[in-house]
C-alpha cells in the first residue's frame, strides 16, 4: 500500500512538474502572433521612425510580423490607451517618455495612470529640442536673447501645450528668471511654418524639424536643450554651455507594455530591440536625426522615467499647466 501511495505521489509530482515546463515553455515562445508595435504619434515622428527601423529585424528575432500603427492624439493618450485596452497580450508601445513623465501631471481626467498603468522595458534613443530664432530678431546666443526678452516681450513657439519644446522652454525661463509668451499650435509643422515666416520670433522644436533651416541660415540656433551638443549641429551650444548652470532637458524615445506583463516577456522584448539598435546602419540613420541609442534595461529605463516624472513634474506645477 506505501509503495502504491509513493508511487502515485511521485507520478503527481512529474505530472505537475511536467505541466509547469510546459506552461513556462509556452510563455517563452511569446510572441506566438504578430505583434503590433502602437505608435501615439503620426508617420514620420521619431517613434514611428524607430519602430519602423526596428520592424525587420524583430521580425527576425520571433519569427512573427510586426504590424507598426499610428494612432496620434492628445500627446500620446490615444495610442497609451488603446495599448492598456488591448486583450491580446501582443500590443507594444513605442513613442516619447513624455507620455510617462509629463501627461500624468497635465491630464488630470485619464482613465488611466500613464507612468504607473504601463510598465517601461527600454528608452530607445534620447533627443534634445533646439532653441532657434527668425534672422530677425536681434540675438545670436542665448544670453543674448535672455537680455532682449527682458526689455521687451518675445513669444516663442512650440508644437503644443506640454511637449518637450514647451516644457524646456519654461525649465530655461524658471531657471533664468526670465518670461516669454509661449505659442503652442497643433503640431511642429506648423509651427515651423509661422517661425519660418517671421510670424513668432523663436520656437523650441526638435532638431530635424528646424535643423535643415538652420543650415540654410532661414533660422538661427541659439541652444541645445540636452546635456551634449548634437553631432548634426556640433557648433550650436548647450544651455548649460550657453551660461545657465545644471540646464538638461534631454528626451528619449521608449518602449512600455501593460503593468503585469511577466518579465520573462519584457526581459525577451528589451534583449531583441538591443539587438536591433546594435547593428551599425541602425545607429547611423539615428545619428542623421540626432538620436543617440540607449537600449538600457527596464531597471535603469524604470529609474530614469522616475527622475525625468518627478522633474518635470515641477515644471508642470511651476506654471500651473492643466490641458484637460
Amino acid at each position: 500500500m506505501k509503495t502504491t501511495m509513493r508511487f502515485l505521489t511521485h507520478a503527481l509530482t512529474a505530472t505537475v512538474l511536467a505541466a509547469l515546463a510546459l506552461a513556462a515553455q509556452a510563455q517563452d515562445a511569446w510572441p506566438t502572433k504578430p505583434l503590433r508595435l502602437i505608435v501615439p504619434f503620426p508617420p514620420g515622428a521619431p517613434g514611428d521612425i524607430i519602430a519602423r527601423l526596428l520592424q525587420p529585424s524583430l521580425q527576425q528575432s520571433f519569427k512573427q510580423p510586426i504590424i507598426v500603427e499610428n494612432k496620434p492624439g492628445a500627446s500620446g493618450n490615444i495610442g497609451m490607451q488603446e495599448v492598456l485596452r488591448s486583450t491580446d497580450e501582443h500590443t507594444v508601445l513605442v513613442g516619447v517618455d513624455t507620455m510617462l513623465t509629463i501627461n500624468p501631471h497635465i491630464y488630470k481626467k485619464l482613465a488611466f495612470k500613464p507612468n504607473e498603468d504601463l510598465l517601461p522595458v527600454t528608452q530607445l534613443a534620447s533627443f534634445s529640442q533646439m532653441l532657434v530664432c527668425h534672422p530677425s530678431v536681434p540675438a545670436r546666443t542665448l544670453q543674448e536673447l535672455l537680455a532682449l526678452a527682458r526689455k521687451q516681450d518675445l513669444s516663442y513657439a512650440s508644437g503644443g501645450p506640454g511637449v518637450p519644446g514647451h516644457m524646456s522652454m519654461e525649465m530655461l525661463l524658471a531657471a533664468t528668471q526670465t518670461r516669454m509668451t509661449h505659442v503652442p499650435y497643433r503640431g511642429p509643422s506648423p509651427a515651423l511654418q509661422d517661425l519660418l515666416g517671421g510670424v513668432v520670433p523663436c520656437g523650441f522644436l526638435t532638431s530635424p524639424v528646424v535643423g535643415p533651416f538652420v543650415k540654410e541660415g532661414k533660422l538661427v540656433a541659439i541652444a541645445v536643450s540636452g546635456g551634449k551638443r548634437l553631432a548634426t549641429h556640433p557648433g550650436v551650444p548647450t544651455v548649460e554651455e550657453a551660461g545657465v548652470k545644471g540646464y538638461d532637458a534631454t528626451f528619449s524615445e521608449i518602449v512600455a507594455l501593460p503593468k503585469g506583463t511577466p518579465p520573462a516577456r519584457v526581459k525577451r522584448l528589451q534583449q531583441a530591440v538591443a539587438i536591433a539598435l546594435a547593428q551599425t546602419d541602425a545607429r547611423a540613420k539615428l545619428a542623421l536625426l540626432d538620436l543617440e541609442v540607449i537600449a538600457n534595461s527596464p531597471e535603469q529605463a524604470g529609474q530614469r522615467l522616475k527622475a525625468e516624472n518627478v522633474k518635470w513634474g515641477a515644471v508642470a506645477g511651476r506654471i500651473g499647466l492643466q490641458v484637460d
